[in-house]
């Protein structure tokens, strides 16, 4: 893929070719190719972190008359890195950027962090070059469209207060966790965490806490939940 497929791909025509190029260059390139002549997409990213964040700020207060924490979690639900790099891989993002070969080696063309930064980069580049109204309706066609799937699965609610009022309302049960493994140094230690509805597990998750690995293991048994398996029978 190349440049041309990439324009294509988000539809939009870019006047400056190299401000797109410029979206796809990881600083790692740069430390191998110092006459690369283009810099790295580290200020797009800063750019389109603060555009992408004032289109859904200003669709959410335009279109919501919501509490502004509520509003607040929506807007966090909406732009998580995870949610930016589902479409850079959409786009095909992630064969295109320029690594260094180790970064390539160890899985960057994959890695949800550099993809989303991409994304963000991308979303910088085309508030440039094609100007705010571009971009917001970019940003409404490939994101925002994803709200009302948000607000119906209620993934802008924390995990764990998710799972609670779902198991709640449709079992009459409140989750329990438990601690399954833990590995590790102290200074280093993994732990992995169970939620069960009674004695059923209904989901499992790892973190380098114990607070993150239930949150983890929430985020699990939601997918459960909401997926092909949502009587979750006991």
């Amino acid at each position: 893929m190349n440049l041309d497929e990439l324009e294509e791909k988000i539809g939009i025509d870019f006047k400056s070719k190299s401000l797109l190029e410029q979206v796809l260059v990881h600083r790692s390139y740069l430390n191998e190719n110092r006459d690369f002549g283009l810099d790295n997409n580290e200020r797009l990213e800063f750019l389109g972190d603060a555009v992408l964040e004032l289109i859904v700020t200003k669709y959410l207060y335009e279109n919501y008359d919501n509490p502004e924490g509520e509003l607040t979690n929506l807007r966090s639900a909406l732009v998580r890195g995870k949610s930016l790099a589902e479409l850079a891989q959409k786009f095909d993002i992630g064969k295109l950027l320029y690594l260094s070969r180790g970064e390539d080696k160890s899985g960057g063309r994959t890695n949800q962090l550099l993809l989303a930064n991409a994304f963000e980069a991308l979303i910088g580049a085309i508030f440039l070059d094609q100007g705010y109204e571009v971009a917001e309706k970019f940003v409404e066609k490939h994101l925002i469209i994803h709200l009302p799937e948000i607000i119906d699965k209620k993934l802008h609610i924390d995990p764990k207060s998710n799972i609670q009022e779902l198991a709640q309302e449709e079992k009459g049960i409140t989750p329990t966790y438990e601690v399954l493994s833990e590995e590790g140094p102290d200074h280093a230690k993994k732990f992995k965490v169970g939620i069960f509805l009674g004695d059923k597990k209904i989901g499992e998750g790892g973190g380098n806490s114990k607070q993150s690995a239930q949150t983890a293991a929430a985020e699990n048994a939601l997918t459960n939940w909401n997926g092909k398996n949502n009587s979750l029978r006991l």
